[in-house]
């Protein structure tokens, strides 16, 4: 039986995730920070664990990682992140509510990474990152939105430089963007639905390898410029 490992997967995209591997047979191992309201995630039937996990705090991903270490993941999926505030003006919002999304879109889905490496290593599992077109410097055309374009363009370069580092362990990092969804975040006025955005993303992952490491490749299977 294959195994997914998730954050974020509470809701969204996330949660998406969960029902369509989990119909597939998939063991789905799925992380939000709070395990106890999860509301749609513990109706989902298949072969499912929900672990309580903020991505932000070392603390809960080091207890995680140690009670998931004889596990085997076939795929990582890094799905939690934020928008945050617009920047309108200086001092709105302050370095800190920057910070806090960079916390959460940069940082912390290289700590999942390295955390969980031992879980990919014996079965070369892969690692996907959700990212956005909207963190392509060359595709910025409208501006805006500084402070979350800021963290996926920075996502972009941690996970590009760590798709060249495991490449020891032959293990790929592919960088996504998801498409326009309608989220909570993407809004009801987005492009796709949550089920078509993970159904081509699945698609998509399936035919990846090593090869390809390291792309910053669209929902669709076409490639991003950075």
């Amino acid at each position: 039986m294959s195994t997914i490992f998730i954050t974020g997967a509470n809701r969204g995209i996330g949660l998406e995730f969960v029902k369509q591997y989990a119909t597939e047979g998939w063991r789905v191992i799925a992380t939000c920070r709070d395990p106890i309201g999860v509301g749609e995630l513990s109706n989902i039937k298949g072969n499912i664990e929900v672990h309580g996990l903020d991505v932000n705090d070392l603390s809960q991903l080091n207890r995680l990682s140690n009670d998931l270490n004889k596990d085997k993941f076939d795929l990582l999926i890094n799905n939690a992140g934020i928008y945050g505030p617009e920047y309108l003006k200086p001092g709105d919002p302050d370095t800190n509510e920057w910070l806090k999304v960079f916390k959460t879109n940069t940082i912390a889905p290289l700590n999942v990474c390295q955390s969980f490496l031992p879980n990919l290593k014996e079965i070369r599992g892969k690692i996907i990152v959700l990212s956005s077109k909207m963190g392509s410097i060359s595709n910025n055309s409208s501006g805006g939105s500084y402070i979350y374009r800021s963290s996926k363009a920075a996502l972009n370069s941690v996970m590009k430089s760590l798709a060249k580092d495991f490449q020891k362990h032959l293990i790929p990092v592919f960088i996504f963007h998801p498409g326009w969804v309608q989220t909570k975040m993407g809004g009801p006025n987005a492009q796709i639905s949550v089920k078509t955005c993970v159904k081509n993303l699945r698609h998509v992952i399936s035919t990846l390898t090593i090869k390809e490491s390291g792309q910053f490749i669209s929902y669709d299977g076409t490639k991003i410029s950075w």
